[in-house]
């Protein structure tokens, strides 16, 4: 049976508008992974998308009808359909947002369905723009695009640099759709009673890391663990869409490269490199998440160009390697005044084994917050889309994080990495 620790957007109500841009012709794909998620999708379409899509195609993928200009005002629907759209959708997706559709949206525009729905609307909005590159640097874009993102209501992804429709290399290319079905989910999780989404990051840095370093024993030989980062690059993105500027430092991935659209990412391999750039990033960081799995164990003396027999591998394993320095202690030992460390503990064990060895890494390591999570649990762990677990903070406090989805712990980290600051500015 599906559930909210592995489909957060079970049955969400999601409404899809599509305007007119090229990137019209991506949108299905998000569609589709949508309903396979859960969710329940309606979709509606300008008359220009109308011409690069086709709305039999999205009423099939959907598995409802598509709504256009002229649906508006059917004598056979009881109310006017953009109040009753309106009403039915817990967010509404813009994607593509045309600079046509962006200029109604601001301008207070009734013309068309999307123009009068979003005058309606009282749920929250993804904005989600694609357009040719000059068009995205015109002022009058600029103009609205700043609007928007003034609006609480109002969730923008901006476009990526890359090749577009028109041949020009720049800025103006949609976000993929894993992104945008990211940000659905963490909109959806984030929104208040009036529909306000929470932006409580904006103006602050985050520093996170994810994902498994790697040490080289010899030309075929590593030492490292089965970190995906899914939790590492979450926290980044939740922390994104809230409004925080995000460096991530990163090793090898096992996700979608979709997730790491937005971030000012940092590719590393092994512990040293990470920490050269933790480093240098550190003291522009008002918070730090070291969600990174470092490898415990790294060869003494440079590697081997060659690989080494069984036999001298085995020969050398006692004097060969060395620990690898903890970054975490390190972090904490140069952060500066006010700068907030959150770490984690992946751990075995019953659940009083796992809280008396997680309190004794926070102590040890020096950080403000330390997860201590559960690895050899079904479901759980690395590689797996649910985690839970004791989350320790200053003194002698505990409290226990259930198992939900990764995306939903990690705005629960946020949240309490934000109530700890709170708490630090009042005893000052």
């Amino acid at each position: 049976m599906k559930n909210e620790a592995s489909v957060p957007l079970e049955g969400r109500r999601i409404l899809i508008a599509i305007s007119g841009s090229i990137a019209a012709v991506k949108t299905p794909l998000l569609i589709s992974s949508l309903i396979k998620a859960g969710a329940e999708v309606r979709c509606l379409v300008t008359p220009s998308a109308a011409n690069l899509v086709s709305p039999l195609s999205l009423a099939t993928l959907s598995r409802h009808r598509c709504y256009q200009n002229e649906d508006q005002w059917d004598p056979n629907e009881p109310r006017p359909l953009h109040i009753a759209l309106a009403e039915w959708a817990e967010m509404v997706v813009i994607a593509p947002l045309s600079a046509t559709s962006l200029s109604r949206w601001t301008q207070g525009s009734g013309e068309g369905l999307l123009a009068s729905l979003l005058l309606a609307l009282e749920k929250p909005v993804l904005a989600v723009p694609a357009m040719n590159t000059a068009m995205w640097s015109s002022p009058y874009v600029k103009s609205n695009w700043t609007k928007i993102q003034n609006d609480p209501r109002v969730l923008t992804l901006p476009p990526s640099p890359g090749l577009l429709a028109c041949d020009r290399i720049g800025d103006g290319r949609m976000v993929e759709p894993g992104l945008i079905q990211l940000a659905i989910a963490s909109g959806l999780m984030q929104q208040s009673k009036n529909g306000f989404l929470k932006k409580d990051w904006t103006g602050k840095q985050l520093l996170a890391t994810a994902g498994p370093t790697c040490e080289a024993i010899d030309a075929a030989r590593l030492f490292t663990n089965r970190s995906s980062g899914r939790m590492g690059v979450l926290m980044a993105q939740a922390a994104r869409l809230r409004g925080a500027e995000v460096d991530l430092v990163h090793g090898q991935l096992q996700l979608p490269s979709a997730w790491l659209e937005g971030l000012n990412s940092h590719s590393v391999s092994n512990s040293e490199d990470m920490q050269k750039v933790l480093t240098q990033l550190q003291p522009k960081a008002d918070a730090v998440v070291m969600a990174a799995a470092i490898a415990d164990l790294r060869i003494k003396a440079s590697k081997s160009s060659d690989k080494l027999s069984k036999e001298s591998l085995l020969a050398s394993m006692g004097s060969a390697f060395e620990p690898v320095p903890d970054l975490l202690t390190e972090l904490a030992r140069q952060r500066h005044p006010g700068q907030l460390l959150l770490g984690f503990a992946a751990l075995t064990g019953d659940d009083e084994e796992i809280q008396k060895r997680g309190k004794a890494k926070k102590t040890h390591k020096g950080c403000d917050l330390l997860l201590a999570n559960a690895i050899d649990r079904p479901g759980q762990g690395f590689s797996e889309n649910p985690n839970g677990g004791w989350l320790f903070g200053p003194g002698e406090k505990v409290r226990y994080l259930p198992v939900t989805s990764k995306l939903t712990l990690a705005h629960q980290l946020l949240d309490a990495l934000l109530e700890l600051k709170k708490e630090s500015s009042l005893e000052k």
